[in-house]
């Protein structure tokens, strides 16, 4: 999978958030986008994520076989974010059975083994609105993680997360995203540290 945006700007009403981006994103690969809060990395991330447009430039999102991926976009992206929130009225689960509904689990991925690698074997049959804000945290990555997309969007990944959960973001990462496209967006070296390449956005403040 590749990610290609030539020229790229977003604004919002006057105001640029990034312009002038350049940029080639493939698979096999972990980058980290960087810069201080509100500088737009969250923004940039739902511009490659092909939830936003842009004001300018151009993008081109083509798959492993070389095609266009057009209108299954949506199907190769997965992401994780602060502001996506789970169906908290359902257990964790209920919440996987109607996740995997309309975004299956990497091969070899079950229901059961998701809950046993978050270490929420207890809380399996409970509501998700019950949960600490760290067990949230990491059924947002849950979802994101285990389904089969060729792209992962994480964007503060470690929020609400203890040293515990942080460690576990990691070991995820390093055994289920190594042949994906990771994005990261985050000012926290700990959420990217595993990231060969870095860019910060504020480099793009044209």
């Amino acid at each position: 999978m590749k990610i290609s945006l030539t020229d790229a700007g977003k604004r919002f009403n006057r105001d640029w958030i990034f312009r002038h981006f350049t940029y080639t994103f493939e698979t096999g690969n972990a980058y980290a986008i960087t810069g201080p809060n509100g500088s737009g990395k969250s923004t940039l991330l739902q511009v490659l994520s092909g939830n936003t447009m842009m004001n300018e430039g151009k993008g081109l999102w083509t798959t492993a076989e070389g095609k266009d991926a057009g209108e299954d976009l949506y199907s190769l992206v997965s992401i994780c974010a602060p502001y996506l929130e789970v169906v908290e009225e359902m257990t964790l689960a209920e919440f996987l059975d109607f996740h995997s509904g309309f975004k299956p689990f990497l091969n070899g991925v079950t229901k059961e083994s998701i809950i046993t690698a978050l270490g929420l074997e207890k809380a399996a049959n409970k509501q998700i609105r019950y949960y600490s804000s760290g067990m949230k945290q990491r059924v947002k990555l849950a979802q994101c993680i285990f389904s089969n997309s060729a792209i992962v969007l994480l964007d503060e990944p470690c929020t609400n997360l203890d040293a515990a959960g942080i460690a576990q973001y990691h070991q995820l990462i390093n055994d289920y995203c190594k042949d994906r496209l990771v994005i990261v967006s985050s000012n926290d070296e700990v959420e990217y540290k595993f990231c060969n390449e870095k860019l910060n956005i504020s480099d793009y403040k044209h």
